[in-house]
């Protein structure tokens, strides 16, 4: 696979342009995610964590989440720089989805505006929406990242690309 830097074009993004460690910035963009024909989270407030190599990834207010939808599981993982995540399974009417979604209830202090917010895996959704565009899911299902067509890659994630 190919890790050579696509050029962004005018109003576009190269994930290989973001910072390594990674940026937690604020996202005033629409962000809205659909499950079992429900929509289960709706934001204009949303965080999205900027990655060298990766799409943007976006944490979600709870406030702005249906959480009456979300089983928190036994499922934890550590990120190095954000800390120890929690996870949640997603159910709505007869369809689950097990460990589908994570948020920091303890974050380090760089990502402390992160605490407690919500970010699902795209890939698992019916659909997640940024501004009205339909996201098209990171390969693989590690980092869970959003691709929209104003972000270029090449991304890490998918087969072969582990040792980038």
């Amino acid at each position: 696979m190919n890790r050579q830097r696509i050029e962004p074009g005018p109003g576009q993004e190269s994930v290989w342009d973001y910072p390594r460690p990674p940026r937690l910035e604020d996202s005033l963009r629409h962000i809205q995610i659909i499950f079992n024909d429900v929509v289960i989270a709706d934001t204009h407030q949303a965080k999205r964590v900027l990655e060298t190599s990766h799409p943007p990834v976006y944490y979600i207010p709870p406030e702005d989440v249906q959480m009456q939808y979300f089983t928190r599981t036994s499922r934890s993982t550590f990120c190095e720089w954000k800390g120890q995540a929690a996870y949640y399974t997603l159910t709505v009417g007869d369809r689950t989805e097990s460990n589908v979604a994570w948020f920091y209830p303890n974050p380090v202090p760089a990502f402390a505006g992160l605490k407690d917010y919500i970010a699902l895996y795209p890939s698992r959704m019916d659909a997640c929406y940024v501004d009205g565009e339909k996201v098209t899911a990171q390969p693989g299902d590690f980092y869970g990242g959003w691709i929209t067509k104003d972000i270029i890659g090449p991304f890490k994630g998918g087969t072969g690309t582990w040792g980038w």
